[in-house]
């Protein structure tokens, strides 16, 4: 499967639960064509990209997305079984390649079935070391209920930007997670341990948890399992997943991974820059265009392009955010080619949208404005009635007024750092 397509599926997958731009993840196969990557753009941020809340790289690390060339065991079925993923939130160009294949598919399964405590193991996938993402996953039972569990395992730039968003724990404003700990081992290694939701607004029952380690050497370990055995669409087999955290700690921290991990190549260096795409960094800009007149700031984050933050001036949570891309003037036409568009006398194209939230949260509405300069860069700002789709709003109207968003959107800053 393609890399962009495994991008895509991943976060159609992810996207109720924890989510980054779409487009900042793809954004680098520009190689391929700049007609295609506007194309994937519109694609990606006109859907739910903008509504979705940036975590550290939580919930955008997920099962489910092994894309073929997997050993199978026990007849498994990949609707019914989380399977090794790689992260979305990686940039095609921090993307290792295969190892020599020193650990296989099998060895990858019994070296995971030493670990778990008791119990069975079934219905198994797995890739080893030939791959890029070697990983296994399957159906795990200790006699209290079957439940899926998947460990991943990849290269990545040692304290880079993917450790430190991997292990880092989200806003819980925005997600809505039961405990999160992350904590720096004495061997240098930072380790989350993760105790969440499927879905942050609970829909159902379906338990979400993790453990994952990134190591100073570049090696990033990563487990999940719920309390059901798919990750979605089954119902819940047991109260909680099998796992205490503290076996989900000894899993990833185990030392048998390490052959695995030492036969595929290390990560190419994190080299400084702006954004994912060639933006410029939102965070630093959305916050810095915020106006502080009795608003407070309750949350914030981001990755790349894309920042969010949750403001409060004391009559209800607002959550705010932002994509900026540049090289966006092929998709003028499908982006501005309807609803209430104005064009400014320097040539800028701006749309103003207003409807109700997406997420489920009762009484939300989204107000967007959506600008394009004439040298491609496009800057989305959205603004919504609660600090949380997920949640009933919080108040009748976004906190920024639509004039606001314009003269965030608008900014000079933008442009300031952005490549094309």
């Amino acid at each position: 499967m393609p890399f962009e397509d495994e991008v895509g599926a991943a976060l159609r997958r992810t996207g109720d639960g924890f989510a980054t731009d779409q487009q900042a993840l793809v954004d680098r196969g520009e190689q391929r064509g700049r007609r295609l990557v506007a194309r994937r753009r519109v694609a990606a941020v006109t859907g739910t990209v903008l509504t979705m809340a940036v975590i550290g790289g939580i919930g955008a690390y997920s099962g489910g997305w092994l894309g073929g060339g997997e050993a199978k065991g026990g007849g498994a079925n990949v609707a019914t079984a989380p399977s090794p993923a790689d992260s979305p939130v990686q940039r095609e160009e921090d993307t290792v390649g295969a190892g020599r294949g020193a650990v296989t598919a099998a060895q990858m399964v019994a070296t995971f079935k030493s670990l778990l405590p008791g119990g069975t193991f079934t219905d198994t996938l797995s890739r080893g070391t030939d791959s890029a993402r070697p990983g296994v996953s399957g159906l795990y039972d200790d006699g209290k209920g079957k439940a899926a569990i998947g460990l991943s395992l990849s290269r990545i730039a040692p304290a880079g930007t993917m450790a430190r968003q991997m292990t880092q724990c989200p806003d819980k404003e925005m997600s809505g997670y039961d405990s999160c700990t992350s904590e720096k081992l004495a061997d240098g290694s930072q380790l989350l341990l993760y105790r969440g939701y499927e879905y942050p607004d609970r829909r159902v029952d379906t338990k979400l948890w993790r453990a994952t380690l990134a190591t100073p050497q570049g090696f990033l370990v990563d487990v999940s399992e719920w309390n059901s055995p798919a990750e979605k669409g089954e119902p819940v087999s047991r109260p909680n997943p099998p796992l205490t955290l503290a076996q989900m700690k000894t899993l990833v921290t185990s030392g048998t991974w390490h052959a695995a991990l030492n036969d595929l190549p290390a990560a190419r260096p994190e080299k400084p820059g702006p954004g994912l795409s060639g933006g410029p960094e939102a965070g630093p800009i959305l916050l810095s265009l915020l106006p502080n007149d009795g608003i407070s700031v309750v949350g914030k984050g981001g990755q790349g392009d894309y920042a969010y933050a949750v403001l409060d001036d004391g009559k209800g949570k607002s959550l705010v955010q932002v994509n900026a891309q540049p090289g966006m003037g092929d998709a003028a036409g499908a982006l501005f080619g309807s609803g209430d568009v104005t064009t400014l006398p320097d040539g800028t194209k701006v749309k103003v949208e207003k409807k109700p939230g997406e997420k489920g949260g009762a009484g939300v509405v989204w107000w967007t404005v959506d600008t394009l300069r004439p040298d491609g860069m496009r800057v989305v700002v959205s603004a919504f009635n609660t600090g949380n789709q997920n949640k009933p709003a919080t108040r009748t109207n976004p906190l920024l007024t639509i004039e606001q968003l314009k003269a965030i959107a608008l900014s000079p800053k933008w442009l300031e750092g952005a490549g094309s």
